[in-house]
């Protein structure tokens, strides 16, 4: 019969058929509760992520959705429930899966940072080298290739502050590719980016995607995730919903607005949707 999702939104209940899976997941977290200064931020969240997925971790802000991504990189201690890795227990400690992060504004450089774009993405080689341990030609040449997958080898020379933000995300997520990574992780990271680098931060991803690359993405922005993102995860204390991009276009905005506590509306805009509060 395949696979069943189970999801909740407000008191109804939805279920999904999906197709069998036989692949351990990625990750698989299971009643997960997290408490900030006794206020209860997470309460069971249970959701599997497999490889090769694009997963949007889409809610209103206070939702709970970066304390979730800090307890999966264990920046974050786990309070209760159990997460695996590779159907592995995993402590956020320790693990043969190689994870690459860019947190939050990461792309926030002041002017006169004193760095190249070589010299940035180069550093995300420095957890794999030996104390004193220089970088070296082949170092080097890793560096043209990642710039050259991302559309940003023309950049190698240029100071990092001198670039846009959409630009600068780019060269940070190229410091994160270097290490080869099978998953990478992002916290709102098209924060003060215009409309046009957004559109080509999220080509971006869809490619990355596509070469095999897992990826798990923080926003609060459910519009710009519809055509890019294969799985999406609605989180607001609770996972109200967890499923494929087209179910949940196919929610209605008053059930959305019922994960948000507020009205939604929604606008039709370059074939996707856009989100507003209302």
């Amino acid at each position: 019969f395949g696979n069943i999702t189970i999801y909740i939104l407000g008191s109804t209940l939805y279920s999904i058929e999906r197709g069998e899976n036989m692949t351990t997941p990625v990750f698989e977290l299971k009643n997960i509760d997290y408490y900030f200064d006794n206020k209860q931020v997470l309460e069971n969240i249970n959701i599997k992520i497999n490889r090769g997925e694009f997963v949007a971790i889409v809610g209103p802000n206070g939702a709970g959705k970066s304390t979730l991504l800090k307890i999966i990189l264990g920046l974050l201690p786990i309070q209760k429930g159990q997460i695996y890795v590779d159907g592995k227990d995993y402590n956020g400690k320790q693990s043969l899966l190689k994870i690459s992060y860019v947190s939050q504004k990461a792309q926030a450089f002041k002017a006169g940072f004193p760095a190249s774009v070589k010299e940035v993405v180069i550093s995300g080689l420095t957890k794999r080298k030996r104390l004193f341990q220089w970088f070296n030609k082949k170092d080097e040449r890793k560096v043209e290739i990642v710039l050259k997958r991302l559309n940003i080898e023309h950049l190698i020379d240029k100071n990092i502050a001198e670039l846009s933000g959409g630009q600068q995300q780019r060269v940070l997520i190229a410091r994160a590719l270097i290490s080869e990574p099978s998953v990478l992780i992002l916290d709102e990271p098209t924060s003060g980016i215009d409309a046009k680098h957004v559109s080509e931060f999220y080509e971006t991803l869809k490619r990355l995607k596509n070469e095999g690359v897992t990826i798990i993405l923080v926003t609060h922005d459910i519009g710009v995730v519809a055509d890019t993102a294969t799985e999406v995860a609605c989180l607001n204390k609770h996972l109200h919903f967890h499923g494929t991009t087209e179910a949940f276009k196919s929610l209605d905005e008053v059930e959305i607005s019922k994960i948000y506590g507020h009205p939604i509306q929604f606008v039709d805009h370059q074939h996707s949707r856009e989100c507003c509060s209302s």
